[in-house]
C-alpha cells in the first residue's frame, strides 16, 4: 500500500527564512523521479528550483503561485510504495538520501498523512463578524508561527497572535494574516459618540495623501537592510577624479583584433582593480566590531553591480586577483546572463570583498553609493563621453570618465584612498602603466 510522505520547504542555504513560490514544475497527480524539481522559489538572494528527496505520485500542492511560504511549512506531500501505479519510479521509496539544508531525508518525516486524491477534506466553518471579517478563535497550546519575522511583526504591534486564524496549511499563521488584522483594526470603526450640532471649521481640513503600500521583501527587502546596516555601521567616505580614458579605450579596440576573445570594458577595469589592491591591500578588507580588528584579506573576490528586472544585484567573481583580462571578461559575461535569467546561486552572490559599480550605464558621470556591507571600499566608474580635454598642451577633444571611490574611512586614512584612485587612473589614462607594475 502506497505511504503518503510530506516534503516540507527546506532551509536553501543561506539561512532564509521565506520564499516566494514562482512557478509549480509539477501537477497533483503527475509521477516525479527521486530529487526531480518540483517548484521554482524565488528567495531574498536568487531564483531556486527545489528537487523533492522521493519518487511517487504528487498527491497535494502546498501554495498558490505568487503567494509566499515560511521555510519548514508543507511544500508538497507524495505517495510513495510499490503499487502498479507507481511502477515508473519503481524502489523510489526510499528517497535521495541527499540532505538539503534544513531538511534531512535520511531521518523520518516530521509528520505523515494519507491523501486521496478523490477525496478533499472538509473546509473548518469560518465566523465572521459584524464587518465581514473573519472572526479567528482563540487558539489553545502552541501558536503555529515558524517565522520569526511573523511574530516580530505581531509583537511591534502589540498583536496576539492567539486570538489568529492562520491561512496556511494546517493554520499556520503568515505575515499575510498578521498584516491583515493590523489593517483591520486600523479601520475599524470606534465606538460611536453622541452627535451634535457641526460646528463651522476655521480651516478647511486637508485630505491626507494615500499611495500605494509596496512591500519590502525578496531581494528589495534584503537590499533595504543592508543598505541601512552599511549606512549604520560604516563611516565612509568619498572622493573622486576625471580621467582622460581614450587610451584606454584605443588599447581595448586593439586587444578585440580579429581572432581574438572579445574583452569588455568592465574586464579591464576591474583587473586594473585587482592590480591596485594589490598595491593597497588594506583596502580588501572588513571590519570586526566585536573584535575590534581590521581584517585583512588574502582574496581579491571582486564583485559587480547588475541591474536586472528582480532588482539589483552583486555577482561575484572569485579569485579576481588571479584572472587575467579574458578570464575576467568571460566570468563577468557569464555570471552577467545568470543575473538577467535569476538563475544565481546564493554561493554567486555572497563572499564579496570588493565592489565595482560601472553606473555610467544608466548615463549619469558621478555617485556616491552606499558600501556593500561588510566591504570596505568601491569603485564608480561614470559614463564615457567626448569632452574639452587638455592633452599634450593643447586643447583637443578626448574621451572623458569621472571615477569615484568610496571607502570605510576606519580602514584608511585619505592618503591611502587618494592612492588607490590615482594609480587607477593612472592606468585608465596610459593602461601602460599597469603592464610596468605587474
Amino acid at each position: 500500500m502506497a505511504q503518503v510522505l510530506e516534503f516540507r520547504l527546506p532551509d536553501l542555504g543561506e539561512g532564509l527564512t521565506e520564499a516566494l513560490i514562482v512557478r509549480w514544475l509539477v501537477e497533483v497527480g503527475e509521477v516525479v523521479a527521486v530529487d526531480q524539481p518540483v517548484v521554482e522559489v524565488e528567495t531574498a538572494k536568487a531564483m531556486v528550483d527545489v528537487p523533492c528527496p522521493y519518487g511517487g505520485v504528487v498527491t497535494a500542492r502546498f501554495g498558490e503561485e505568487g503567494t509566499e511560504l515560511p521555510v519548514g511549512s508543507p511544500l508538497v506531500t507524495v505517495a510513495v510504495g510499490s503499487p502498479a501505479h507507481l511502477d515508473p519510479v519503481g524502489d523510489a521509496a526510499e528517497g535521495s538520501g541527499n540532505v538539503l539544508v534544513g531538511y534531512g531525508t535520511s531521518e523520518a518525516p516530521a509528520r505523515r498523512r494519507r491523501v486521496r486524491q478523490d477525496q478533499t477534506a472538509p473546509a473548518a466553518p469560518v465566523a465572521l463578524d459584524d464587518t465581514g471579517v473573519r472572526a479567528p478563535a482563540r487558539v489553545d497550546g502552541p501558536v503555529p508561527v515558524i517565522s520569526p519575522l511573523v511574530r516580530r511583526l505581531a509583537r511591534e504591534n502589540g498583536l496576539d497572535l492567539r486570538e489568529l486564524a492562520g491561512s496556511g496549511p494546517n493554520g499556520l499563521i503568515l505575515r499575510a494574516d498578521v498584516e491583515q488584522a493590523l489593517h483591520a483594526d486600523a479601520t475599524r470603526p470606534g465606538p460611536s459618540a453622541p452627535t451634535a450640532a457641526p460646528e463651522p471649521a476655521a480651516h478647511p481640513t486637508a485630505t491626507p495623501a494615500e499611495g500605494v503600500r509596496v512591500p519590502l521583501k525578496g531581494i528589495r527587502g534584503v537590499v533595504a537592510d543592508k543598505l541601512s546596516r552599511s549606512r549604520r555601521e560604516i563611516p565612509d567616505a568619498t572622493c573622486w577624479v576625471d580621467a582622460d580614458a581614450t587610451e584606454l579605450m584605443r588599447t581595448r579596440v586593439l586587444m578585440n583584433g580579429a581572432g581574438s576573445p572579445k574583452i569588455s570594458l568592465l574586464a579591464l577595469l576591474a583587473r586594473i582593480c585587482a592590480a591596485a589592491l594589490a598595491r593597497y591591500p588594506e583596502l580588501n578588507s572588513t571590519v570586526d566590531l566585536e573584535a575590534r580588528e581590521i581584517v585583512r584579506l588574502d582574496r581579491v573576490h571582486l564583485g559587480f553591480a547588475a541591474q536586472t528586472e528582480r532588482g539589483l544585484v552583486v555577482p561575484v567573481v572569485r579569485d579576481a586577483h588571479t584572472r587575467n583580462a579574458e578570464s575576467l571578461s568571460a566570468e563577468i559575461a557569464r555570471l552577467t546572463e545568470a543575473a538577467r535569467t535569476g538563475t544565481l546561486t546564493p554561493a554567486e552572490l555572497t563572499g564579496g570583498t570588493f565592489t565595482l559599480n560601472n553606473y555610467g550605464v544608466f548615463g549619469v558621470d558621478g555617485s556616491t553609493p552606499i558600501l556593500n556591507h561588510p566591504e570596505a571600499a568601491m569603485l564608480g566608474v561614470g559614463r564615457i563621453v567626448p569632452k574639452p580635454w587638455v592633452h599634450d598642451g593643447e586643447l583637443a577633444v578626448r574621451q572623458v570618465v569621472q571615477l569615484s571611490f568610496t571607502f570605510d574611512h576606519r580602514v584608511c586614512d585619505g592618503g591611502t584612498a587618494g592612492g588607490f584612485l590615482r594609480y587607477v587612473a593612472d592606468c585608465v589614462e596610459q593602461p601602460a602603466v599597469l603592464l610596468r607594475t605587474l
